[in-house]
C-alpha cells in the first residue's frame, strides 16, 4: 500500500519535513487539529487538555484497559492561525527524545482538497535519526489516513 505522508530528511540536518495532500477541505483538516473531540477521534488518545492560543497548551495522554499511562505528551502553542497555522512543541513525556518544534502549515489545494506541511526541528541531527529509527514513517502514515477517515465522515 502506498504511504501518502511523505516525509523529507536530508542528510546531516536536524529537521524533517513532512507532506500530505488531504481529500479533504482545508476547514474540515484544520479542525482536525484544533478541536479535543476529532483529535481523540483520529489520534487515540484521550485530550486532556487543549488551550488554541497564543501561549495556549496541550497535553494528550492515553492509558490501558487497566488503567497504566502508556502514552502521554505535552507542548505548548506559541503560534494559532486558523486554517493557516500552529507552532507548538512536542515533548513525549518518559521518551528519551526530548522536546521537538513543530511548525504546521495548512493549505487549500481546491473546495475538496488540502494540504499539511509539517517541519520538525529537533534539538539536533542525532536526535532526529534516533526518531527516524522507529517505525514513525508507518506510524504517522497510519495516523493520517485515519485522521482523512474520521474526518471524511464529518462532511
Amino acid at each position: 500500500m502506498e504511504r501518502k505522508t511523505k516525509i523529507h530528511a536530508e542528510e546531516g540536518r536536524q529537521d524533517l519535513v513532512i507532506t500530505r495532500e488531504f481529500d479533504l477541505p482545508l476547514d474540515l483538516l484544520f479542525r482536525a487539529y484544533a478541536e479535543p473531540e476529532i483529535v481523540e477521534q483520529w489520534m487515540g488518545t484521550n485530550v486532556l487538555k487543549l488551550e488554541n492560543k497564543q501561549h495556549g497548551g496541550y497535553r494528550f495522554e492515553t492509558r490501558d484497559g487497566k488503567g497504566n499511562v502508556v502514552f502521554s505528551a505535552n507542548g505548548a502553542i506559541h503560534e494559532f492561525v486558523p486554517e493557516k497555522r500552529i507552532t507548538r512543541t512536542f515533548e513525549m513525556e518518559n521518551a528519551p527524545f526530548g522536546i521537538q518544534l513543530e511548525f504546521l502549515e495548512f493549505e487549500p489545494l481546491s473546495e475538496d482538497t488540502s494540504r499539511l506541511i509539517m517541519q520538525i526541528v529537533y534539538r539536533s541531527a542525532a536526535a532526529r535519526e534516533e526518531q527516524l529509527k522507529l517505525p514513525f514513517s508507518y506510524g504517522i502514515n497510519m495516523a493520517h489516513d485515519r485522521l482523512e477517515q474520521v474526518v471524511s465522515k464529518l462532511r
